[in-house]
């Protein structure tokens, strides 16, 4: 009997296959058969028949099993499908994110969580902040046209004649 890195109860997302970027809870795990059942992903059509005259047949939609290897499970804390790890914590063998060190199995808690773990929760429960200080707008100095150059210049020599002039 194989074991498998989904238990019933995970949010998976699908990585491969018809259902790819899909994601669900799992709805049954069957690890002799290394497949699980996800809701709203790979539906099939089942055909009934009717076994006695109260009882109605028909096609009935249904969730068909999909390989466990075709699916990834969720970190609760950081939302990020993710690889699993194994850790013995208090005599137990709990799963654990890949990526920030989360426990993804609800009964047991990790007391010693790593450092990342601790800044995505935190930032997880942190509401988003508004920008309220806007950066200052940087202004180009005024060109002034050569024109206008040429007669503050024009201005400026009359006026030293006109004080040399009397002196």
């Amino acid at each position: 009997m194989a074991n498998l890195h989904v238990k019933k109860g995970d949010t998976v997302v699908v990585i491969a296959g018809k259902d790819k970027g899909k994601t669900g809870k799992v709805l049954s795990a069957m690890p002799s058969e290394n497949a699980v059942v996800v809701e709203k992903v790979n539906i099939i059509n089942k055909h009934k028949k009717p076994r006695n005259a109260q009882e109605k047949g028909g096609i009935i939609k249904m969730e068909g099993k999909i390989n466990a290897s075709n699916v990834q499970v969720i970190c609760p804390v950081c939302k990020k499908a993710t690889r699993i790890a194994n850790k013995e914590v208090d005599g137990k063998k709990v799963r654990v994110c890949k990526h920030c060190g989360a426990s993804l199995d609800k009964a047991v808690t990790i007391k010693k969580a790593t450092k990342k773990a601790e800044k995505v929760q935190e930032v997880v429960k942190a509401p988003k902040k508004a920008e309220t200080k806007s950066a200052p707008k940087k202004t180009a100095p005024k060109k002034t046209s050569s024109a206008t150059k040429t007669a503050k210049t024009t201005t400026t020599k009359t006026a030293v004649r006109k004080t040399a002039d009397k002196v």
